[in-house]
């Protein structure tokens, strides 16, 4: 399917501002580059317009997923059990939001933040203090560069609006419940072992959960799957081209780039965020986590996407046992309007 001019240039604005997403976190030195690749994505990827209102969604929603780490730690930390019950208020709070519809940047992307942010707080190398401030600077570095790619590549033709389905309260509850309930248990699990290099798999557990729905899940995660797979091989296959000249800033903005714009192509043709979009997020993670002088992507890639197909596996089976168990309750019982 050809794209149209519109879509081409959402791709055109989603490889821009990733990519120098990526190249102001390395020029700078800032830790953290995930935030630098991934928020663009989100920013410019799951929205087909930029206004105040989004803005103000992108924004509050690092400010408070910022606030929230800087004082759950310390305040909660050496008592797991309340830890355990404020977090899962965090997540239910995002995931009510989500499932009402007007806020769904809001919850969606403070769904993200706060489970990257949750993971790395786990280990004590990480200062949190930075780890916030990263947060809040990549949510307005990724706004500003909107903007940018707005500006240069306007849209022609006004964005069509996706009119929201219909849901009854207890859909609502079901979707809050399902979501927060298994985005809590992911949480309790990466707090519980040393996996400080799976935040591929931390963050997949929370990704597939968007759709709120088991069947929903099912279909994102195996979207997850092959898009994390593709990435992998593309990110390896540019590492390879590259050898060890990729410290070289241009050739890897350049790799990144190209890798970007392949993959946002994929997920303009997709009706809903699946592949592509699953592909975007990956090379997102490899190349603003993991690349360095020091470290290359290539065991990255493949430990990336055997512990992350483990972990939505692991994670479709708890979403299948919470989803009856809601189904047991009038309350909470999966039923749409017609």
């Amino acid at each position: 399917m050809e794209l149209s001019g519109d879509r081409l240039r959402g791709c055109l604005r989603i490889a821009f501002g990733s990519a120098a997403g990526m190249l102001v976190a390395k020029v700078m030195g800032w830790n953290f580059g995930v935030f630098f690749t991934v928020y663009p994505m989100l920013l410019l990827g799951m929205v087909p317009v930029l206004n105040r209102f989004v803005v103000l969604q992108f924004v509050g929603s690092a400010l408070l997923s910022s606030l929230e780490i800087m004082l759950l730690p310390g305040l909660l930390g050496h008592w797991p059990p309340a830890y355990t019950a404020v977090v899962f208020c965090l997540f239910l709070g995002r995931f009510l939001l989500m499932a009402r519809g007007p806020l769904m940047l809001f919850g969606a992307s403070g769904c993200v933040s706060l489970s990257i942010m949750l993971h790395f707080a786990s280990y004590r190398q990480f200062d949190l203090a930075d780890m916030a401030a990263s947060n809040i600077v990549a949510a307005l570095l990724s706004v500003a560069l909107a903007y940018v790619a707005y500006a240069l590549l306007p849209n022609r033709a006004p964005p069509q609006p996706r009119a929201l389905p219909a849901k009854s309260d207890n859909v609502i509850r079901h979707q809050a419940l399902l979501g927060a309930t298994v985005a809590t248990l992911s949480f309790v699990v990466f707090q519980s072992l040393d996996l400080v290099d799976s935040l591929s798999a931390q963050v997949a557990t929370v990704l597939i959960l968007f759709p709120m729905s088991f069947a929903g899940a099912v279909q994102s995660g195996r979207q997850r799957c092959v898009g994390t797979l593709l990435g992998c091989a593309l990110g390896m296959l540019f590492q390879l081209l590259l050898y060890d000249h990729y410290h070289n800033l241009l050739l890897l903005g350049l790799a990144f780039w190209i890798c970007a714009m392949l993959f946002a192509r994929l997920h303009a043709r997709e009706p809903m965020p699946g592949v592509g979009f699953a592909g975007l997020t990956t090379i997102g993670i490899l190349f603003g986590q993991y690349v360095t002088p020091e470290h290359d992507l290539m065991f990255s890639a493949l430990y990336r996407f055997t512990s992350m197909t483990v972990a939505i596996l692991l994670t479709l089976c708890c979403i299948y046992l919470v989803h009856k168990l809601l189904n047991l309750f009038p309350s909470t019982r999966h039923e749409i309007l017609g």
